[in-house]
């Protein structure tokens, strides 16, 4: 795999550092005594160290024990060393770091042994000097693997947070098509049912039937290409969303579908109530009608809402259970439920259904703080 331009730069600096870093301390740690053999010995081995940092991303460890053997007896190889052991530790995990460091610090209880031994300040002050520049160059190696490490989980955290909002916006995408397009197609195909059943109904039961369909049709497209624009143009905000007072004008459609809907609405205030509160009951009412019309059309239905700030809302939708209809039931994915205990749920509040001897109740609970 080719290097980038940019690993080429930056190994081009460090082994500028190396250079400048030799040449520094040169004067105080080669010998005064060196021979000219000696000195180009040093010099060679100094130059091969300086291009060896062109290798470090390769073979890090490696390079870094040779070095680090090889300082015992050359003097110009400190600037190549600090930059394979800041290497090992910005690359290599932290076991290997430390046997690694354990290997460059090895000579330092010597050091201190050949002071006592043999008392000489200046050689016991650069051997002091070069062992913290080796505790250096591995902090800050460790420093920025740990920082790239923090980086690249931050980065991962957010592409998970990205899908997991992409995820959320298409299951609220598909719950807020479920809901709006079941209760209008539910109306066409209880409308089409009634004449398929009774083709020889009046002329004006007809027409009405099929002014119905045309409307309830019309309507479906127009709720459809609302939700596609929204998923189309986010920044442009939500679709206006129901609220409470809305149950109403959602209890009239369905009796113009020729549903026996008995609205009992005992909150007081209802334009008050908050707009999740009042947005969930809607979409339970909603879909409690609209399964209603699926499994018992003709049987009466009781939409009751009571609550208020602090006790809440409770919403309750009563039916005939499933089977007193004379037509074929509508087809359905039997999502609906779960959809609203998920709406329920991400609202506060909890929502149950059960069949209570010849009856199908759809009970919930929102919360409204007082």
């Amino acid at each position: 795999m080719r290097r980038k331009l940019t690993n080429w730069l930056v190994d081009a600096a460090f082994c500028l550092f190396a250079v400048v870093f030799s040449m520094l301390i040169a004067d105080s740690v080669l010998p005064a005594d060196l021979s000219a053999t000696a000195r180009a010995v040093e010099d060679t081995l100094w130059a091969l160290a300086c291009a060896a940092v062109f290798v470090r991303r390769r073979w890090p460890v490696a390079l870094a024990v040779v070095l680090v053997l090889a300082g015992i007896w050359a003097h110009l190889l400190t600037g190549p060393t600090l930059v394979a052991l800041f290497t090992v530790a910005a690359h290599r995990p932290p076991r290997v770091t430390a046997w690694v460091a354990a290997v460059a610090l090895a000579p330092a209880p010597l050091v201190v042994v050949r002071q006592v031994l043999e008392p000489e300040p200046d050689r016991f002050a650069r051997g002091v000097v070069f062992f913290f520049l080796i505790l250096g160059s591995i902090g800050w190696g460790l420093y920025i693997r740990s920082r790239r490490q923090l980086i690249a989980s931050l980065r991962e955290r957010a592409e998970r947070a990205a899908v997991d909002a992409r995820r959320q916006a298409r299951e609220d995408m598909a719950r807020e098509m479920h809901d709006v397009l079941a209760h209008r197609l539910s109306l066409l195909s209880v409308h089409a049912g009634a004449l398929e059943f009774h083709p020889g109904a009046p002329p004006a039961e007809v027409q009405r039937a099929a002014g119905v369909i045309r409307e309830s049709a019309h309507q479906a497209l127009q709720d459809l290409r609302e939700v596609i624009g929204v998923l189309r143009r986010p920044e442009n905000g939500e679709r206006p969303q129901p609220v409470l007072t809305d149950l109403e004008r959602l209890a009239a459609e369905s009796r113009a579908a020729g549903m026996n809907v008995a609205l009992d609405q005992r909150v007081g205030a209802p334009e008050e109530a908050p707009p999740v509160a009042g947005r969930t009951a809607y979409r339970i009412v909603q879909e409690g009608l609209t399964n209603a019309r699926k499994h018992a059309a003709d049987a009466p239905v009781t939409v009751t809402v009571s609550g208020g700030p602090g006790a809440g809302l409770t919403v309750e939708v009563c039916n005939p259970a499933p089977g007193g209809s004379q037509r074929g039931p509508i087809p359905g994915a039997g999502q609906g439920l779960i959809g609203l205990a998920e709406r329920a749920s991400l609202a506060g509040g909890r929502l149950e259904h059960r069949q209570a001897g010849d009856r199908f109740l759809l009970t919930a609970w929102l919360p409204w703080p007082g």
